[in-house]
């Protein structure tokens, strides 16, 4: 039986929590439940299956739908096996799936429940199409398939790709490997820190979707811990107080959600006494939702987690201790570097900034990806001598404290959702009315940032706002429409003719110490 503290691959938790736990539960979903011993059993059976189906290591598998016990399933065995995952936003439209599925170049194509039509809608734009699995028959193969010996994948090979909204237009799929995965598991333990270590009882929930790291990577995370899963397809307040009730003890958040669960009604008679630890990212949260919280969920240890796709998630924590209901500097800040981890920001010659001058956050840690799928150019410019550059304006203080101030690359942050200006702008493009557009994040109190389109129309042409918006939500995942649509007479630029999105914001922002909410 191998050792923790020395694994980094899907093989290596899988065989040794399958010996070392074979009774515990590894995941469930509703009345489902796989112990790990199962859990073993089943992956090399989806192994099996892939090796029938055609697929070899190294290739691409995608999933489309909701979270699901099976998706995980799959998933880990792709990391076992080699193959490579691609969960895709079911939120996303058929030309975006239809992107992502022609990128990958995906041999098959797993679809949740209720999605198959949404996957032959994709399938039909695009020349070379993977073959389509649902559910139903993937169970029934998945049962019917041996388990056979495989060379399981090594810690250095990729076996995730997440694609992440690009600033311009396309996504692109940030790849990563087993090592990415697991290897700040380690240096967090041998740390001590109280919020990476785990008792055999502990519980985590996964409610945020698995196309992002913060659904998948919470998947990882129990995996590394030997700790039981409980999945639900998507987030509800209702089926968070449920996960809770059931033993739920953790579970992460964007503090959009974590509003609507402690105000939901049940909260009010909802047992947490089991709950350790909320971890919460994508915006710092707010003075009277904490005071909220800690009402609510008394015995919680609240952590701020920072990270994107492209560092595998986590590489600064907001910890509890620097949680205060009086408010503080440090609860503006977005944490300090996780053990394993380090962080600078730098100029845009690359040299580190002194402490307190606003630069480009940039992260060295085992986490980065190994790159952007088929994109070499943006790897160069994201990962510069292993630092990765996340295109966060921050300064750090002289703790090491990092204070995110604005976004470099204009992403919107809209209830944990990534968009980007630039996709949104290429789908408004085309409108008959639409001369020229620019696409900001203005303040929310329910979302952090609200999409908001400004727009010029054409010289006779007047601007419907509503027909605008009906327009976009035909070409664009619902999260990504404009809330609210400005005509106006021009685009401020510059000299250079760049649209000055700062100039557009401004007026939202007003009074605000931050351009991000």
């Amino acid at each position: 039986m191998g050792d923790p503290s020395t694994m980094l691959s899907f093989d290596e938790y899988i065989r040794h929590w399958g010996a070392a736990r074979p009774a515990a539960v590894a995941l469930e979903e509703g009345d489902e439940r796989a112990t790990f011993a199962e859990l073993e059993r089943r992956t090399a059976q989806v192994a099996t299956l892939f090796r029938q189906l055609g697929v070899e290591p190294g290739d691409r598998i995608a999933w489309l739908g909701k979270n699901a016990k099976l998706y995980f399933e799959l998933f880990y065995a792709a990391g076992r096996y080699g193959a490579v995952m691609v969960p895709i936003g079911w939120r996303l439209a058929a030309p975006e799936v239809a992107f992502i599925l022609e990128d990958t170049g995906a041999k098959l194509l797993f679809t949740d429940a209720g999605f198959d039509e949404a996957a032959r809608a994709a399938c039909a734009r695009i020349d070379r199409t993977p073959q389509v699995v649902g559910c139903a028959d993937a169970r029934t193969a998945i049962a019917a398939a041996r388990p056979a010996e495989f060379a399981p994948a090594a810690p250095d090979d990729p076996v995730l790709q997440l694609y992440t909204s690009g600033t311009t237009g396309n996504p692109k799929g940030a790849v990563l490997s087993n090592r990415n995965l697991f290897a700040l598991r380690q240096p967090g333990e041998r740390a001590g820190l109280a919020w990476a270590l785990w008792d055999e009882d502990e519980a985590l929930l996964i409610a945020m979707p698995c196309a992002h790291i913060g659904g998948t990577g919470l998947g990882v995370m129990a995996m590394g811990a030997g700790a039981r899963a409980i999945v639900q397809s998507e987030f509800t307040p209702e089926g968070v107080l449920e996960a809770f009730e059931q033993g739920a003890t953790r579970m992460f958040i964007v503090p959009a959600a974590l509003q609507m669960v402690v105000q939901h009604p049940r909260a009010q008679t909802t047992d947490f006494s089991a709950v350790k630890y909320v971890f919460y990212g994508a915006a710092p949260i707010p003075l009277d939702l904490l005071r909220e919280a800690v009402r609510t969920i008394p015995n919680a240890g609240f952590v701020q987690c920072y990270g994107m796709t492209e560092t595998t998630g986590t590489v600064a924590v907001l910890p509890p201790e620097d949680h205060d209901l009086a408010g503080n500097e440090r609860m503006r800040s977005a944490g300090h570097a996780v053990p394993g981890t380090q962080l600078r920001i730098v100029g845009e010659d690359g040299a580190e900034l002194p402490r307190g001058q606003v630069g480009e956050l940039a992260v060295k840690s085992p986490s980065n990806m190994l790159g952007y799928w088929k994109l070499p150019r943006a790897t160069r410019e994201a990962l510069q001598d292993g630092w990765m550059h996340t295109g966060d304006a921050a300064y750090m203080d002289d703790d090491g404290y990092v204070f995110i101030q604005d976004r470099i690359k204009d992403m919107i942050i809209t209830g944990g959702e990534n968009v980007y200006p630039a996709q949104v702008e290429s789908a408004i493009y085309g409108h008959p009315a639409v001369a020229e557009v620019a696409v900001i994040g203005v303040p929310d109190e329910h979302w952090g940032e609200a999409v908001k389109a400004c727009v010029v129309a054409k010289p006779g042409e007047e601007i419907d706002p509503e027909a605008i918006i009906a327009w976009t939500r035909e070409r664009l995942a619902g999260f990504k429409v404009p809330k609210s649509i400005d005509v106006i007479a021009a685009l401020p630029r510059n000299q250079s003719g760049k649209i000055l999105r700062r100039e557009l914001r401004a007026p939202y922002w007003e009074g605000r110490e931050r351009q991000v909410n």
